[in-house]
């Protein structure tokens, strides 16, 4: 009796101590969503959902009885920023005979490309739409004290177009090159105290000159946006942008301007403006040098563009303002007849962001939502640029019904797992479509 006991207690000993040396599986989470497990990892994330609503409203100078298309920016899946589905608004009366999200022949942008059927002059016409976009938080919270201003030979050579002078950006002007040049002063070669005093200074020099430009915007107008003009008078965001972009440049740093929809507005607008720079090992930077604030957390705003030189070199007059000049195009139309009308804000075009909801999940959770969001995504906008019939057209109406079904639930929820769940209700019916 006493030696089998000694043996049962040799093999239990024996047994553990293998047991203990094997990794510890059991100690894993798992949540289940749907039909499938997702091992948990301990760690939160938030994900925000934000719209973008777009009243566009045009007119024509003659009835065109042609068709003729309109191009409007639309946001890219971008840094944390991942589109989800335009929706259509029904009181929307421009003769819409289709549209298509088409990626632009610049990397990382997209464009909703609307045919018109035909338009009469008798007087505006509307496109109301919101495009969805889901958002991965970020705070930038693990940035160092110290990032050294780059070398320019040890900048990716995909980032170096944005190191070189444009007719809106000229960061070859010498007073532009003194002006950076002092900037850089006491900084120890820190970019991102570069970085901070840039942001400062556009949003803060010759302040008084912007608000007369901005009280007696009626009388005087505002100025070019460039960034020449703008360290004479001080402008408006794409004004600040430019010099933000310059300021960067002229110190071997690339920088570029993006379009945007801020979350934090509570009225309507045209199009906001706002700058990013280059940090080696954290890629690129959103800045408001608006606000003087860097870094700009992504889930503050939609990206609606990433502005290219050619960009910078193509611009438009502002649409509210004759005499603003040098603006990054957001609208292109391919008919001269037609023109985009813009009045107050109130009446005519304008748009808008709202931050819908927020919810925190694991980290595991918020990587297989955004996974499968940009996989619905991409068929989504593959199917709505094709001809789709019968069977197949039913099932892409079922698909993205299932899309607002899963924005809804998002919306209204303190998780992801019913927006998931309706997602892959959406991709089962994009994967039913044959062609």
């Amino acid at each position: 009796m006493k030696k089998t006991y000694k043996k049962t207690l040799t093999l239990s000993v024996i047994l553990l101590l293998f047991c203990a040396s094997l990794p510890v599986l059991g100690n894993a989470e798992y949540i289940k969503i749907n039909s499938y497990e997702v091992e948990t990892c301990g760690i939160d994330q938030n994900l925000t959902l934000l719209r973008g609503e777009h009243y566009l409203y045009f007119k024509a100078i003659k009835n065109v009885s042609s068709s003729f298309n309109i191009k409007y920016v639309f946001p890219a899946e971008y840094n944390y920023q991942y589109p989800i589905y335009l929706e259509i608004l029904n009181d929307t009366n421009m003769d819409i005979a289709n549209y298509k999200i088409e990626n632009d022949t610049n990397e990382l942008n997209k464009i909703v490309n609307f045919t018109i059927n035909s338009m009469n002059n008798s007087g505006e016409k509307l496109i109301h739409f919101n495009c969805w976009v889901l958002v991965k938080n970020y705070d930038y919270e693990n940035l160092p004290g110290f990032v050294e201003i780059p070398d320019e030979n040890m900048l990716p050579e995909e980032v170096k177009k944005w190191l070189k002078p444009s007719e809106v950006v000229q960061s070859d002007n010498l007073l532009l090159r003194l002006k950076a040049k002092q900037l850089k002063l006491f900084t120890n070669n820190n970019l991102l105290k570069l970085a901070e005093k840039i942001a400062k200074f556009c949003r803060q020099h010759r302040y008084i000159l912007f608000l007369l430009q901005y009280y007696l915007q009626g009388i005087i107008g505002y100025r070019s946006q460039d960034a020449l003009t703008t360290l004479f008078i001080n402008g408006e965001c794409p004004g600040r942008s430019h010099l933000g972009c310059a300021l960067f440049r002229a110190n071997q740093v690339p920088a570029r301007v993006l379009l945007a929809m801020p979350a934090r507005y509570d009225f309507w607008f045209e199009m906001h403006y706002m700058t990013e720079y280059y940090c080696p090992g954290f890629n690129w930077i959103p800045t408001e040098v608006h606000k003087g604030v860097t870094p700009y957390p992504p889930q503050n705003q939609i990206v609606l563009r990433v502005c290219y030189p050619i960009d910078e070199n193509n611009t438009q007059t502002d649409f509210l303002f004759d005499k603003m000049k040098g603006l990054e195009r957001w609208i292109w139309i391919n008919n001269e007849n037609v023109t985009p009308y813009y009045k107050d804000l109130k009446e005519g075009s304008k748009i808008r962001a709202y931050l819908e909801n927020s919810v925190t999940v694991d980290l595991n959770v918020a990587n297989d939502t955004i996974s499968l969001t940009h996989e619905v995504f991409n068929k989504y906008q593959y199917y709505l640029s094709r001809e789709l019939e019968e069977e197949n057209l039913y099932h892409f109406k079922n698909a993205t019904g299932y899309i607002m079904q899963a924005i809804n639930e998002l919306d209204n929820s303190d998780d992801s797992f019913g927006y998931i769940y309706y997602l892959n209700k959406a991709n089962d019916e994009f994967n039913q479509i044959n062609i």
